[in-house]
């Protein structure tokens, strides 16, 4: 196949529309992969502010724009560079991840170490979750909870639905709450254990009912913006020392704003917060990115191997992406179709895109 010079990027706009601009494709260097995109995931959250953002956008427009974005998609080699050769060939399926690099296009230029090999029986859709399934992973390795133990996960949007589902697997009983309720609907359609829609339930009498009255062992706040009232009610519903302490771990992976201190007066001291928004040792290491891997038996687990390992419990039919998808949206109807879609943006959830096959 001769290499395309030029590639289609979705990009958005100011007055809340999404739309393809062209651009050159990047050159390819050592330790790099020319990718032929057959889908691409949207992440709401970090790429657009929120679907409740956009579709305001849309209402009150601004000049800004064309932003072109995504990290998460998957697809075919075509090319394979020096450094690249040894683990994938043309033709191979792949799923990739990367801010700049698995953008919302239908050619990617993937550093090989961001790249992990499709399962057969994993469909192009199914692998462009790959990023944020990589982050949940490494959000659940941050938790480092054991089987039986209680868990809440905050925050039911893409990231959040998928941290339940790693949590149930690796034997946690998890509750999630949203203040949405189509998405507290949705994961009771998976299968989560529990769930409390905040501000129609008190999410924190569903909780203490959940864990029998033991507390929580841990929680994840997957969402964006102010995190205080949330923090308080997770902190609420953790497990209680005797001397009136809770304790347990929260693991941050959204970007909300809190300020811890000012729960320290309610008896947080014990409570262990870890950020855990990456997918995992290597991402954004150059040097590791587009070169060697780092040795195994010192780095069991990096951005590559959480990659493969959801890629492989996709494929098991252990993690269900499928699910959490609501909208497949092709390349050449993108801008009619979002907009319609915009329209309730809270009954958005998993927004893959997909480029034109040939």
């Amino acid at each position: 196949m001769v290499r395309p010079k030029k590639r289609h990027v979705a990009a958005r706009f100011g007055d809340g529309h999404i739309r393809l601009v062209e651009q050159d494709v990047p050159e390819l260097k050592p330790g790099t992969v020319l990718v032929k995109v057959g889908a691409s995931l949207v992440s709401p959250g970090t790429e657009l502010g929120s679907w409740r953002t956009l579709a305001d956008w849309l209402k009150k427009p601004n000049d800004s724009g064309p932003n072109p974005f995504g990290y998460s998609n998957a697809g075919t080699v075509i090319e394979v560079t020096k450094g690249a050769a040894e683990e994938f060939e043309v033709g191979q399926r792949v799923a990739c991840l990367g801010g700049g690099y698995a953008l919302h296009t239908d050619y990617a230029v993937m550093p090989h170490n961001l790249c992990a090999a499709l399962p057969d029986e994993v469909t192009f859709a199914q692998g462009s979750y790959a990023m944020l399934a990589a982050t949940a992973l490494h959000q659940l390795r941050r938790a480092d909870l054991n089987f039986g133990e209680n868990f809440c996960v905050v925050g039911l949007g893409l990231l959040g639905q998928i941290c339940a589902q790693l949590h149930q697997l690796n034997g946690q009983y998890v509750i999630g709450w949203d203040t949405i309720p189509f998405r507290t609907e949705l994961a009771r359609k998976w299968g989560i254990d529990a769930t409390a829609t905040v501000g129609v339930e008190d999410e924190v009498a569903v909780t203490n009912e959940f864990t029998r009255g033991r507390g929580l062992d841990g929680g994840v706040l997957a969402f964006g913006g102010d995190g205080n009232s949330a923090l308080k009610s997770l902190g609420q519903c953790m497990k209680m020392a005797p001397d009136g302490h809770c304790m347990g771990v929260i693991t941050v992976v959204g970007n909300p704003t809190f300020q811890y201190s000012s729960h320290e007066s309610r008896g947080m001291t014990n409570i262990d917060i870890r950020r855990a928004s990456r997918t995992g040792f290597g991402y954004h290491d150059e040097h590791w990115e587009f070169g060697p891997a780092y040795p195994p038996t010192v780095m069991r687990w990096t951005t590559r191997t959480n990659l493969e390992l959801c890629m492989r419990l996709i494929g098991e039919g252990r993690l269900n992406v499928d699910a959490l998808t609501t909208h497949t949206v092709p390349f050449q109807t993108i801008e009619q179709d979002m907009v319609a879609a915009l329209a309730d943006p809270d009954g958005i959830l998993g927004v893959v895109f997909v480029p034109p096959a040939s």
